[in-house]
Formats: structure tokens, sequence, C-alpha cells
């Protein structure tokens, strides 16, 4: 089979429409598990064609027809699917977790279980591992789905339609973000992992995945796509999501139009300036940091005088020279690329120019890309210390505050994001109009 995907020059990734594996925003293809197979495809030389199954149980069966090369859909490794197909080395730990409500205290272990009814979909190892708990002896309710989603159930969770669903530890993290009332509670399982699957016949293909994980895993490649997906899930401040989502029901909508028009004008992602506004301001026009910015923008003086703001607490003008000015520091840091380029003029927001000079200064003493935001998110903590800062140009900088600025604001625009996601089964060329986690009109999903 390798054989042919190397003169083919195309591989087929069968996978799911879901905030995990495959999904697009605004025209462009996203996902963990989408990532991992185009960095793969990459590293054969060949291109990536995507296969959407419409159902979870409709994997295997793709790679037993040979309509699909691998499937790459956050699967976990179980002996009883080995029958069909072989796995990969594991390329991510992962643990079967109850779900409940913030407010349910019942739940503290599996023998908690007993008398309580489990939501989850068929044909899954949640399935599996819940069966294994009743020959156990614990008397639960099985409340089976068929391919309904587990962010789905989350979601139910967190709204309290349903007490208890399953979810891998990885899935029920990344939601918690958007269904802040849905928490872990306890694991039922011990450390599993995720795995690749191929057909059984395709050893030599199995053998370059796993060569494949072993590199990236080593040149940093595999962290730089986590980060981009998981960064910070397990370390997030309940109040603050909480006050978010209130917000932006409450707040953002009054600046929504000026918000869209100017990120629009300057061709930026108008969500990305809200999620920015957020964590400046949290959509207070007359908010004042300790250091003297204003507005929702938190502009200082002299930027704000250097863009031609009037009245610094005006929201339409606060808001426009915002903008402008993010998109001016963006500009200039056009060696930068992608990504790069934009946590960079973040950063440079956050801290000021200078202090972005200092930190690429030493970058390139370290022999570090000095236009690589992983670069500078390691030199930026050095300027705290006096062996740097009384070396460099612009002195002392609180280096870690514009790597936790960037953060936060990535987790709030991931969340603003979650409106506007597209799906696509690049295969067959078919657009799926879902919108998916905060659609309240129908039950009817394919991911």
């Amino acid at each position: 089979m390798l054989e042919d995907i190397l003169k083919a020059g195309e591989i087929t990734v069968v996978t799911r429409n879901n905030a995990n594996c495959y999904y697009l925003y605004r025209g462009q293809a996203m996902g963990f598990e989408y990532d991992l197979a185009k960095a793969f495809a990459d590293y054969l030389g060949v291109k990536l064609k995507v296969r959407i199954a419409e159902k979870w149980e409709g994997m295997i069966p793709a790679l037993m027809k040979d309509t699909g090369s691998f499937i790459a859909a956050s699967m976990t490794i179980m002996p009883e699917r080995e029958k069909w197909i072989s796995f990969s080395n594991g390329y991510m730990p992962i643990q079967q977790y109850i779900i409940t409500h913030r407010t349910n205290r019942s739940i503290r272990c599996t023998d908690d279980l007993s008398g309580k009814i489990v939501h989850v979909r068929a044909g899954t190892s949640y399935e599996e591992r819940l069966k294994l708990l009743k020959k156990k002896g614990i008397d639960l309710e099985i409340k089976l789905y068929n391919d309904l989603p587990t962010e789905e159930l989350i979601r139910q969770v967190a709204e309290g339609k349903i007490e208890i669903t399953i979810a891998d530890s990885n899935i029920a993290l990344l939601n918690q973000k958007y269904y802040h009332n849905a928490v872990l509670a306890c694991p039922i399982n011990e450390q599993e992992f995720l795995g690749w699957a191929v057909n059984r016949n395709a050893q030599n293909l199995l053998s370059r995945i796993n060569c494949f994980f072993k590199l990236i895993k080593e040149n940093g490649k595999f962290n730089e796509i986590y980060n981009k997906y998981y960064v910070n899930i397990d370390d997030f401040d309940f109040v603050d999501l909480r006050a978010y989502h209130r917000r932006l029901k409450s707040r953002l909508p009054k600046y929504k139009k000026i918000i869209m028009k100017a990120a629009d004008y300057h061709g930026l992602d108008w969500r990305l300036i809200a999620a920015q506004m957020y964590q400046e301001s949290h959509f207070n026009p007359r908010a004042r940091s300790r250091s003297g910015a204003r507005g929702l923008m938190q502009l200082t003086r002299s930027t704000a005088r250097s863009l031609g703001v009037k009245n610094i607490l005006d929201p339409k003008q606060n808001i426009n020279a915002g903008v402008q000015h993010l998109k001016n520091l963006y500009t200039y840091f056009k060696n930068a690329k992608d990504s790069n380029r934009l946590f960079i003029a973040l950063a440079a927001y956050n801290v000021g120019q200078g202090h972005i000079f200092d930190a690429r200064d030493i970058a390139r003493k370290m022999n570090l890309d000095p236009d690589k935001w992983s670069s500078l998110s390691t030199t930026l903590p050095l300027l705290t210390h006096q062996k740097y800062y009384k070396k460099a140009r612009y002195g002392y900088c609180r280096g870690t505050e514009p790597i936790e600025y960037i953060n936060k604001i990535m987790m709030y625009y991931d969340i603003l994001k979650r409106q506007g996601i597209e799906y696509k089964d690049e295969a067959n060329s078919s657009l799926c109009n879902y919108l998916i986690f905060l659609t309240r009109t129908s039950n009817k999903w394919i991911g």
C-alpha cells in the first residue's frame, strides 16, 4: 500500500467531523488530527485527501475496503479493534472520565454510578468500559445513542438535560472551555493511548507512521500541534470563563458592529479582536490599567495620540485605534510567518516593541529563530532576570506576562470561533452545513 501511495502522490485519511479531528473554519481546514495527518502527508511528500466517515462505525470498514489509507480520529487502541486493524504506537495518553454537572456532588467514584443512567454513544470504548463495570456488580443503566458525538453529550450534561456521560480526558478538558458547567468527576479506567489505524496488510505504511511520530516528538512538531489545540486546557479559571460567556451576551453586542468593521478594514478576524478586547478590558469602555492605559483596547495616551484619537474613552475611536495599532505591529514583523507573526504582534501590543526587540536579540545569541514565537516565549521570561535585562536596550520586562496574555486571548478566540465552524468532506467535495456546539435547533449530528 505504501508504494501505491507514493506512486499516486496522495494519501487518504479517514476521520470524523468534530472539533478534535477535522473541521473548516473560514474555509481553512483545522483540527488536531487533521494537522497531524497533514504533517504526515508532508513527511511522505504526498497530497492529503480527507474522507469523512458519516458514522463512527464506518471508519474501520473504510480501511477494510481500501477506501482510506489510515484512520486518524482520536481512536483508542483496544484489543477488540486489533482483530480487524493494526494500530500505530500510542501517540497520546488518555483516560476515560465520568462527566457530571458542576453542582453534582454525588459522584466521587465508579461505585457511585450504581442506580444511575449513563449516556454514551453506541459502539465506543465508553460502552465497553461501562459493560465491564456492570459485570463487576455496579448496577448502572447504559443509555446508548447512535452516532451522537461526545461533545453533544457533554453539552447536555452542562445544561442539565442529562446527569452523566463518559468522555476521554482530552475531549473532556477541551470542551470545558465551552461547557464550563461540565466537570471531570473521576476516572473509570487506567491510562490508555490513542493510535492511528491501518489495514492489517499495510505494515510498511504502519512502520512509516511510527517513524513519523518518533520524529515529530523529537523535533518538537508534535508539541507545536498539540499546543495549538490543547495548551492550558487543564488549567483555566472557571469564574473567569463563566463571566466571559455571560459578557459575550450582555456586553459584546454593543461593540460588535464596530469591531467587525474595523477588523474587516484591516484584514483581521473580528473574533480575534473581540478576544483581545476582552483580555484587555472585559468589554468595559471605561477600563483603566495600573499603567494608565484606557478604554476597550487599553490604549496608552501616547499610542492614542499617535493614531489621532481625540477621545480615548469613545468606543469607536478606541476600537479603531487599537485595531490599527495591532495591524501596524503585524505589518512590522513581516518576516515572521503564519501564527508566529500574529503572536509576536500581540506580544508587542502587550509589552511594547522594545521588549520584543530585546527578546529577539537574546534569541539570536542563543541560536534561536527570532521570527518564531516558540523562541520568544523562551527568551521573554529571561528579561525578568538581571543577568539579561541589564544588557538589554529596553531593560526589565515582566516577560511571562505576554505569554499568558496570548494564551488567554487564544482561548477566548477559540470559544468565539465555535460559532463559525464548517464541515466538509474533501474527498467527496460536499459541504455539510452544520454549525455545531452552539446550535440549539437540531439533534442531528455528523461529528
